[in-house]
């Protein structure tokens, strides 16, 4: 994980943001954080709050920079169905709870704090509930520093046609909520000591028109080393532990503009488009092993009728 973290450092980026899976049961994370942050760079955590293990909310927020809670709900039959696990809503807002109280000490003996907040993944199961979320946010962390709201993206799993017959947003409702008015409707819900974006994510497709702009400085490193070309499809480039940085980033930013790429994002449209895109996307730039993972996930939803 060091290695991979110089090698990461070497491109000097201006975050790096430690996602999973669950990162707080990786042991050596404190070390790899610190690591970053000695090196001038911001770093990030994205946790899902089932548990801090033998982490202290008080720690979260000395070694990070920004810690990001995911809630995907605002009641624990959505969330915890979206996440795939029973109680996942009560120990995330028991997680932010934590936060805010060591958040509130830390800043109120002047010390040093990180900020934290929440991430919130919008299905068509939630998209009803951002307005009750806010509003328990407001009610029970008043330290809160953000929220960051958006769509969910027809990628991996939620690509599968049953998610998005059933919980992937139209695009009408992509559109809904990526209307202006939307955020400032749910920015009057919060403080206004608290940030709120809200977005559609529809920019992250490695779109032809979208890279025109400059939209998609990213990188996306699996914990070997080996390096996503476009973090949110599969395919891999090379490897931050065998190859020169700088070299495996160049590719990524080859294969953006790959014939292949354009030939088949260059005609997305719509949210279904989309889906179809990235399954076409996988199958071809995953190895063998890859595509033999694809072929075991299951092609219906929990709950969904076969």
């Amino acid at each position: 994980m060091l290695r991979v973290t110089d090698a990461l450092i070497a491109l000097r980026p201006g975050w790096i943001a430690l996602a999973g899976g669950e990162p707080l049961l990786v042991r050596g994370l404190a070390e790899v954080a610190r690591r970053i942050r000695a090196a001038g760079i911001g770093v990030a955590l994205y946790t899902g709050g089932w548990s801090l293990s033998d982490w202290t909310a008080a720690d979260l927020l000395t070694e990070f920079d920004r810690v990001n809670v995911s809630v995907d709900g605002a009641t624990p039959a959505v969330h915890d169905r979206v996440r795939g696990r029973a109680g996942s809503f009560d120990r995330a807002l028991a997680t932010l709870e934590r936060l805010d109280g060591a958040a509130g000490r830390l800043r109120a003996a002047g010390h040093r704090s990180a900020e934290f907040g929440v991430d919130c993944t919008v299905v068509r199961s939630s998209l009803h509930q951002l307005d009750q979320l806010c509003a328990t946010l407001a009610a029970r962390l008043p330290h809160l520093d953000f929220v960051w709201i958006g769509a969910a993206m027809p990628i991996g799993l939620a690509s599968r046609p049953s998610f998005v017959d059933a919980e992937l947003l139209d695009d009408e409702q992509a559109d809904a909520l990526a209307d202006p008015a939307t955020g400032e409707r749910l920015r009057a819900l919060l403080p206004p000591t608290v940030t709120v974006a809200v977005q559609d994510n529809r920019m992250l497709q490695v779109h032809p028109d979208h890279l025109a702009r400059g939209w998609y400085p990213f990188l996306q490193v699996e914990p070997d080393g080996a390096a996503r070309a476009m973090p949110i499809y599969e395919g891999t480039v090379g490897s931050l532990l065998t190859e020169d940085p700088g070299e495996v980033w160049r590719r990524c930013v080859q294969r953006w503009s790959d014939p292949f790429v354009t030939a088949t994002l260059g005609p997305v449209r719509t949210m279904r488009d989309w889906a179809a895109a990235t399954r076409r996307l996988d199958r071809h730039f995953g190895d063998r092993l890859v595509r033999a993972r694809i072929e075991r996930r299951p092609a219906h939803l929990a709950g969904q009728p076969g």
